[in-house]
């Protein structure tokens, strides 16, 4: 603006000076000039006001493009077209913004993507920092840790598990950056954990990530192994001691025994027959668990098989002095495989009348609940079975009165068959029961509509 206003006063003066000397006089001299300066001075003015406004706005368009870099608010909107620096700079400015939008919006959807895959994962998550402060937990770990608070981020560990092997292992990982496996177990719901915890580098130092897998199941698996294998084993050896003791007897000269040979032989085939209904029973079961029937599901009549069940066992009541009864029955049918049905029948009646006592009965009944089910009932006036003993009888091999199991020829499989045919059918079965007064078992099963003719 000064470079201008000075030329345009040079020229006014150059122009007013080599006009000739009796034209004006110098005050008119003087008074021209300062009106040609006050003119140029206004035009200079409007001039810097145009180019410094220009320059303003393009300063303000690159500030607020600058600003909208994390956001990317304004990314929108149109950059200038000129080719001089200023105009090169927001062009630029401009395509470093969409970069670093395109960046922030992989970030973020890589972010959720984790945070997603770990917050539905089965398996605890959890991280910690060097000073054992969380920074991150999935709600499976507060599942297990049975947390109940608000946030969990930010706290020691020690604020939500108080396990001192857990602690440990978690600060010798984020000080020596080694990995380390942990089995523990969680008191206040005894289930067992392993945890598998590697070093996790973060800005404020290195931490740990550990990994919680629930391994209760597992162990309850293995334990009903071992104890299945001990159970098969004891059950085994007893009869297979009495055949191998008789044979060996008899082989040692009590073939020549007429009075007793007759008794052991006897013996050797009631032992051999039990074995048989071991492997029996065992082979049933094995079936139940592979799901190896894949045939069609019959309809099958209730009546028909609770009377076909009671007639088998007759005989057997009679000689117990056991009384059958069976109420009155509807026109009931469910829907399954009549075989298993009937064994599973079959065996509550038979532990009903082995575990009554002389003169008992056994009352049979069946009808329809009123919610689409229908509940078969058997109930005996035998001795009972313990409260605590209630929820194991199901198990294989459990008995209750072992000695009193195998005098009667019990396999201790007969209630886990029932347990297993009845919920291979979409049902379940109920116990109640009293010491002293008798058992009442009932298998509660779909109903179904009756076949057409």
């Amino acid at each position: 603006m000064a470079l201008a206003l000075l030329a345009a006063t040079l020229i006014a003066v150059d122009y007013t000076l080599t006009r000739p000397s009796g034209e004006l006089d110098a005050g008119q001299v003087r008074d021209r000039i300062l009106a040609i300066s006050a003119g140029s001075f206004i035009l200079a003015l409007c001039i810097a006001f145009v180019v410094s406004r220009s320059l303003s706005l393009r300063v303000r368009r690159l500030k607020l493009l600058a600003e909208s870099f994390p956001g990317g608010a304004t990314l929108d909107r149109p950059t200038a077209e000129s080719s001089d620096e200023l105009g090169s700079l927001e062009r630029s400015l401009a395509g470093v913004a969409i970069e670093l939008q395109k960046l922030l919006d992989n970030l973020r959807y890589e972010s959720a993507r984790r945070e997603a895959i770990l917050s539905g994962m089965a398996e605890g998550v959890l991280a910690v920092d060097h000073e054992l402060r969380v920074t991150f937990c999935n709600a499976s770990f507060l599942k297990a840790i049975d947390f109940r608070g608000g946030k969990s981020e930010g706290r020691f560990l020690l604020e939500l598990v108080r396990d001192p092997d857990l602690h440990e292992r978690l600060r010798g990982v984020s000080n020596t950056g080694v990995p380390q496996k942990l089995r523990f177990q969680l008191s206040a719901h005894a289930r067992t954990f392993e945890m598998q915890a590697t070093p996790l580098e973060m800005p404020s130092g290195r931490g740990a990530i550990a990994i919680l897998h629930d391994i209760t199941d597992l162990e309850r698996l293995e334990q009903v192994r071992k104890d299945f294998v001990a159970n098969v084993s004891h059950e085994l050896r007893t009869p297979l001691a009495g055949i191998i003791g008789y044979a060996d007897t008899l082989l040692d000269g009590a073939l020549e025994d007429l009075k007793n040979n007759r008794h052991f032989v006897e013996i050797i085939r009631s032992n051999a027959v039990r074995l048989n209904n071991i492997a029996a029973d065992l082979l049933i079961l094995s079936e139940l668990e592979s799901n190896a029937e894949a045939n069609e599901p019959d309809v099958i009549s209730v009546r028909a098989v609770l009377d076909g069940a009671i007639a088998t066992v007759a005989s057997e009541a009679r000689a117990r002095n056991v009384e059958m009864v069976r109420e009155e029955l509807g026109n009931l049918f469910v829907s399954g495989s009549r075989l298993r049905l009937e064994q599973a029948i079959l065996n509550l009646l038979a532990n009903a009348i082995k575990f009554n006592r002389p003169g008992g009965e056994v009352r049979v009944r069946a009808a329809e609940n009123g919610d689409g089910r229908v509940e078969i009932t058997i109930a005996d006036t035998g001795a009972g079975i313990p409260s605590q003993d209630l929820p194991r009888i199901f198990e294989r091999f459990y008995r209750v009165d072992k000695a009193r199991s195998r005098q009667v020829g019990g396999t201790g499989l007969g209630l886990s068959i029932v347990k297993h045919v009845v919920e291979r059918m979409n049902g379940g079965v109920r116990v109640e029961s009293q010491l002293g007064k008798g058992s009442t078992f009932t298998l509660i099963l779909p109903a179904t509509a009756s076949p057409t003719l």
